[in-house]
């Protein structure tokens, strides 16, 4: 037996064994919390585990090998690429900002819920088990081929380098709220911190070993979210079953809001956003979800074309345990603030208070002198919501270091599939494709890893900025990558019609015009020369969270427009497309 196959077929004991050593060092941290070691000290060993154990991974899975650098050795076993791709995907904004966003939002936050889950949907229709058969290394590669020349493929680099940059600031954004809140230091110096972990594993093992260390990732991050709402549900209602029982503590929660005089904004629809607004975001991230490059690229990494749809079926899966508990974590959350904060003395506020104030997330003010905090002096930031929940339910300050430790697993584990992408396509579309199609594997590695740090570099430099909240710099991802990708994408498997210009222009214009619309509401103040001194004014009251409501159908109208008004594709290659639609077989990548 070889080796690498006898790796594979112990990955069930080897990640069991890992899940056992994870729940033993949680215990020990515990044990360690009762005998007085400081809740700093076990924040830091909370913090150095995370990083530690990841970049150990890293290391153990490094590879000089093109080939699994890019897509793993496409190896991977549909149930533990389902997990890497959970990981993947639920990135800081998902174990960080939804429960917050559900906490503010309440009903309306259910947008990110049902677009995020439904875009997976979509990937398993339209685009993964195809673009496996395809057998690309990576989205450019994709529209690079099918659309034959490279005008596609560096359109399609510069759309994937603005989505995905987008995206990754916020996951280091994600990463210096976590560590300075637990480390205690300046949220400046903390985002380079959590780069740490994610350069030592992408650097090294590519795409193989962030894959291995995601499988790793997922396993964290979903105890560390599931293990304090459960232990929040079994206080309240005595049934450790969150996500059947706070229906009871949503009644709670409306009692306690009329208590304070403040309007049911819980359960309520379509208090935040209007009709427009809340499915107009569902769409974009359902489109962005099945658009983003790096998601993209984890079933590349699958051995055959019915491994890739049976990777996005465990996936979802594994997004499902999350997002199911989301709506219980916010609704748990809200109930232990409005129970146990709101109405005490602000001089006698617990230490948690003062902590996550001096990160810059929460503010307190005592408006009407009276010493008693009312529900309007609270100002909490939905991005701190899940992470000081632990503090503000009286839970042991083990629980905040897990939670802390999944919430720096979610984000780095999105960072690193995100740099992969960057670097990947820099490296592999641009470099190797168009510049030095001769370059040997140890030069094309080489500039990948060089283009990993300086990318890390930038997106941590923009975060210290803290440019917006998570979630807003994720939803501007989305719409980005569904405006100028997912058109191209969809009909370039599903329509035999569309051809280079249309692909191309579409892409400009579908990118063009979400790209327009974002910074010039979002920005365009500060820009008076190109936008007016009032900035881009809101089109139909659509946020710029959806500005690819208007870039998606922009980009579809251009293609079809477009591709029917020039020469149709050639006939080998409208051939290629009939054989590419069957969903099963080889990969098609050697006979092109």
């Amino acid at each position: 037996m070889s080796k690498k196959k006898g790796f594979i077929e112990n990955l069930g004991r080897i990640y069991g064994f890992y899940t056992l050593g994870f729940l033993s060092f949680v215990v020990v941290m515990a044990v360690l919390e009762q005998l007085g070691v400081p809740n700093k000290v076990i924040g830091y060993l909370f913090i150095a585990m995370t990083i530690c154990i990841y970049a150990v991974i890293g290391v153990l899975a490094r590879t000089a090998q093109v080939s699994q650098y890019y897509v793993a050795g496409r190896e991977v076993p549909p149930v533990f690429n389902g997990m890497a791709t959970a990981a993947d995907w639920m990135s800081g904004a998902s174990f960080v900002g939804m429960a917050g966003s559900l906490y503010i939002l309440g009903y309306d936050g259910l947008a990110f819920v049902v677009g995020w889950t439904g875009g997976y949907v979509l990937v398993a229709i339209l685009l993964a088990p195809y673009l496996r058969k395809f057998g690309a290394y990576t989205v450019p590669d994709f529209l690079g081929s099918r659309y034959g020349g490279n005008a596609a493929r560096l359109i399609g680099i510069v759309i994937l380098f603005c989505c995905s940059f987008t995206y990754v600031t916020a996951q280091t954004y994600a990463t210096g709220i976590i560590t300075s809140r637990f480390l205690q230091i300046p949220f400046e110096w903390a985002v380079f911190i959590g780069l740490t972990g994610i350069l030592v594993c992408s650097m090294l093992g590519g795409m193989r070993g962030v894959t291995w260390t995601q499988v790793a990732q997922y396993i964290v991050l979903i105890v560390a979210y599931m293990l304090p709402v459960v232990i929040l549900s079994y206080q309240v209602t005595g049934v450790p079953i969150p996500q059947l029982m706070y229906g009871g503590v949503l009644e709670k929660i409306t009692a306690l809001e009329q208590s304070f005089g403040i309007e049911k904004m819980t359960v309520v629809p379509f208090t935040h956003y209007n009709p427009l607004n809340f499915f107009g975001l569902i769409l974009c991230l359902m489109l962005g979800t099945a658009s983003l490059p790096h998601i993209l690229m984890r079933f590349f990494t699958t051995p055959s074309v019915k491994a890739a749809r049976l990777s996005v079926g465990w996936a979802l899966l594994f997004i499902f345990l999350l997002y199911f508990t989301a709506p219980a974590y916010a609704t748990f959350a809200k109930y232990e603030i409005y129970a146990n904060v709101i109405g005490s003395q602000i001089t006698a506020l617990p230490d948690w208070v003062e902590l996550w104030s001096n990160v810059g997330l929460l503010t307190v003010n005592d408006a009407n002198s009276d010493g008693i905090l009312q529900y309007a002096e609270l100002t909490i930031n939905r991005d701190i919501v899940v992470l000081a929940t632990p503090e503000i339910a009286g839970l042991p300050y083990v629980i905040a270091g897990l939670v802390a430790a999944g919430g720096l697993a979610a984000a780095l584990s999105t960072a690193d599939g995100l740099l992969l992408a960057i670097a990947n396509a820099f490296s592999h579309d641009v470099y190797y494709r168009m510049v030095n199609p001769k370059a040997d594997a140890e030069t094309r590695l080489i500039v990948a890893r060089v283009l990993l740090v300086v990318i890390a570099f930038g997106a941590a430099m923009l975060a210290r900025t803290k440019p917006a909240d998570i979630l807003s710099m994720v939803a501007w991802a989305f719409s980005i990558a569904a405006s100028g990708l997912f058109p191209a994408l969809v009909l370039g498997i599903w329509w035999k019609r569309i051809n280079s210009p249309g692909a191309i222009s579409g892409m400009l214009v579908g990118f063009g015009v979400c790209l327009w619309y974002l910074v010039g509401t979002r920005y365009g103040v500060k820009i008076p020369w190109l936008f007016g001194e009032g900035g881009l004014s809101l089109w139909f009251g659509v946020g710029n969270i959806s500005a690819g409501l208007f870039g998606i159908p922009a980009g579809f109208i251009t293609m079809v427009v477009v591709s029917l008004l020039t020469k149709a594709p050639s006939a080998d290659m409208q051939r290629f497309i009939d054989e590419l639609r069957v969903p099963r077989g080889k990969s098609l990548a050697q006979n092109r």
